[in-house]
């Protein structure tokens, strides 16, 4: 349906007969008010994913990568298995890190319960530069099983698609394969350099559910926390409490643009 043929979302917002307990006029003036806004987000997530989609062929990819994956070697285009898209994420645990990156980890784990259902309709793998027995000793340690993970051993992969520096940096991309030629087709751009005053330089959508949920909060995100790799065991190589969104930041992504939160 075109946006012309849409109801103003005010009207839809007036027709809303939800009630709540003991709730005063003031809170259903405000929450009538913040209802015709969410109903815009809607429209407007809507509008984007469609630009999304509608984008021209992106840049053809001309080398055919090589990863070495828990069952051996695979290229890019073995990662595609019988799927038209691919999605690889790039996750902060190089050679030089003592543990995978807190936020990275929090993803991943929240996509665990939900790769059953994404692999109906895509590929979806996760590459980080570590050698692969790091990797998988990781992916144990968090009792995942169901991570297609592999190690970019040469690099060639994330220098061309994640950091052109080598830097250890978090990347999520998508490719397709139309009638055998494999193409770019989107990757998160948004980075500090078109972060908003005040907000950690994070992306659109978000990726992770943690901060959906979070918003709904009185709380919300807040200024001072990040996920940790464990609530239980020693901070160590984690983000510290007392630690700023920024310091965090750089010490996490030093020299390379922040695509999280």
């Amino acid at each position: 349906m075109s946006g012309s043929a849409l109801k103003p979302a005010a009207e839809l917002a007036r027709a809303n007969n939800v009630r709540f307990p003991n709730e005063s006029a003031e809170y259903r003036r405000a929450r009538e008010q913040l209802l015709a806004e969410e109903i815009e987000l809607r429209r407007h997530i809507e509008r984007v994913a469609a630009l999304r989609r509608a984008l021209p062929p992106g840049g053809a990819v001309t080398k055919n990568y090589e990863f070495e994956g828990e069952s051996g070697k695979a290229t890019l285009s073995d990662l595609f298995g019988d799927k038209q898209t691919l999605v690889i994420y790039s996750y902060m645990f190089g050679p030089q890190r003592e543990q995978p990156c807190p936020m990275c980890t929090s993803f991943m784990s929240t996509w665990e319960s939900k790769l059953p259902d994404v692999e109906q309709r895509i590929a979806f793998v996760f590459v980080a530069r570590s050698p692969i027995a790091r990797l998988t000793a990781a992916k144990k340690a968090r009792g995942w099983t169901r991570h297609r993970i592999y190690s970019d051993v040469s690099g060639d992969y994330t220098r061309d698609y994640v950091s052109a520096t080598d830097a250890d940096a978090p990347g999520y991309n998508v490719f397709t394969r139309r009638d055998g030629s494999i193409r770019h087709f989107w990757s998160g751009e948004m980075g500090s350099s078109t972060a908003d005053p005040g907000q950690d330089p994070r992306g659109a959508p978000d990726i992770d559910p943690l901060w959906t949920i979070l918003d709904t909060t009185p709380e919300g995100r807040g200024k001072d926390w990040y996920p940790r790799l464990s609530y239980q065991r020693s901070r160590r190589a984690e983000v510290d409490l007392d630690e700023s969104p920024m310091a965090y930041r750089r010490r996490c992504w030093p020299n390379t643009p922040v695509r999280s939160r």
